[in-house]
């Protein structure tokens, strides 16, 4: 009915736009304590670099797991009350996360944020199809990519001032109060749609297709390689904040650099659409995967800029300058790659299984994070270690360096080779393109 009303009148019914709300509120929430994650972890729970890696690899990737079997789970218990109890967990997930930094309750509360979000995603995305006809689909999600860009985007920007003032354990209280806005907000407003008529899958058949899926190697090879791209986004996340912290000093903004990503892919990927069009799917994403080791190796390259850089006549710390402009190329390769890769990805599918197929085509994500998390951890205890697992002379000398007195001490020396780690992930990724377009191409031509 709701799908009807839409179709018929041409707008979109306040259920949409209540929908569009609370994704903007989880967003802000997700993006707000994940850009700080890695730091928590390490500053206020005490887990270790590598320890912290693969606490932020298992939460990171299951948030993109998760998804197959809690969607199952709201189509039998009803959209409304799957996303109650998503809010419920995700507000108490978040304000015991700032309350508790224990090692112990710490890794309660990321899974119940885990679990909790789980349910947000294929209900939010599920309304958006339910509340808008054939006619306005594709502009309705349109407008939800531009919302949760605009959540990411927001909580990002609180986070800064709110660690800076009050410090990293303060930022999941914030997200706790955006989820529990959410909340809020289903419970007084969010009504039940009309039920669907599909049969409700349950978990015993998302494992089996799942197991069907990862057996077709040509789609799991796209997805591996795929991967590459979102390994070394995922550093915006699980490398960047602590190397730019460590080697700039508390007064950084990793937060706001890795808005730089959100707002270059709304400013250009609705004109690089439009550009690539009609270039071959598989074209745009290698020019994606071609572009991402630069990214990395812009980062890598910070050393060689100098201190005496200034912006506008304002001084300017070289790793601000290389950060900034790395993530703005992540951000333009994107936009090559997020709206072909679904598409070219159907197209691997059997004939006939391109629904089953494309619902698990974000695996690429889930892997990327996966490994992206756990190199993170090993390569900053390798190459720029937790300022308090120096000698007390080398913490010396790094606060008198980052006071612009000295050099840093000698375990930061190669501090920028975690970069360059990450671009030859990002040049591995583009060859294996490469070798995988070949084959496809060898296999069709013989078919025909």
């Amino acid at each position: 009915m709701t799908e009807k009303r839409a179709q018929t009148s041409g707008r979109f019914p306040p259920i949409f736009w209540l929908s569009n709300g609370v994704e903007l509120c989880e967003r802000a929430a997700y993006y707000g304590t994940f850009i700080a994650l890695s730091m928590f972890l390490t500053d206020a729970a005490g887990f270790s670099d590598v320890e912290s890696g693969w606490i932020g690899a298992i939460f990171s990737s299951a948030i993109y797991f998760l998804p197959f079997l809690t969607g199952a789970i709201s189509d039998r218990i009803g959209f409304r009350h799957a996303l109650l109890l998503a809010f419920v967990l995700l507000s108490v997930g978040y304000a015991a996360l700032g309350l508790h930094p224990g090692k112990l309750p710490v890794l309660a509360s990321l899974a119940l944020i885990a679990l909790g979000g789980s349910f947000v995603k294929p209900v939010i995305t599920g309304t958006v199809a339910l509340t808008s006809g054939d006619s306005l689909r594709a502009r309705a999600y349109s407008i939800f990519y531009m919302i949760v860009n605009i959540g990411s985007f927001t909580g990002k920007t609180i986070a800064k001032p709110v660690r800076t003032a009050l410090g990293v354990g303060s930022v999941p209280l914030c997200s706790a109060v955006a989820a529990f806005v959410a909340l809020a907000l289903v419970f007084l407003f969010y009504r039940p749609l009309q039920a669907s008529t599909a049969r409700p899958r349950g978990a015993s058949e998302v494992v089996h297709d799942l197991a069907v899926v990862l057996r077709n190697g040509r789609f799991l090879a796209l997805i591996l390689i795929t991967a590459g791209f979102w390994v070394i986004q995922g550093q915006l996340y699980a490398s960047m904040p602590k190397y730019v912290v460590r080697m700039v000093g508390e007064g950084a903004s990793p937060e706001w650099y890795a808005n730089v990503n959100p707002f270059v892919v709304v400013l250009l990927v609705v004109p690089i659409t439009h550009l690539v069009r009609k270039m071959q799917p598989i074209s745009s994403i290698a020019i994606a995967l071609a572009l991402i080791p630069f990214s990395a190796l812009i980062m890598a390259l910070s050393p060689a800029v100098g201190a005496g850089t200034t912006l506008f006549g304002y001084p300017v710390h070289p790793i601000t300058v290389m950060m900034v402009c790395g993530i703005a190329v992540q951000g333009f390769a994107e936009c090559f790659l997020s709206p072909r890769y679904l598409e070219y990805a159907s197209r691997q599918a059997p004939a006939g299984q391109e629904g089953l197929y494309m619902g698990y085509a974000h695996l690429n994500v889930f892997f990327a994070w996966l490994i992206g998390f756990v190199m993170s951890g090993y390569l900053l205890d390798a190459f720029c270690p937790d300022p308090r697992t120096l000698s007390d002379a080398d913490r010396a000398q790094r606060l008198a360096s980052l006071a612009g007195q000295g050099l840093m001490p000698s375990a930061y020396a190669k501090a920028h080779y975690i970069w360059y780690v990450f671009c030859a992930v990002g040049v591995a990724a583009f060859a294996s393109l490469l070798v995988y377009q070949a084959v496809v191409r060898r296999r069709e031509t013989k078919r025909a």
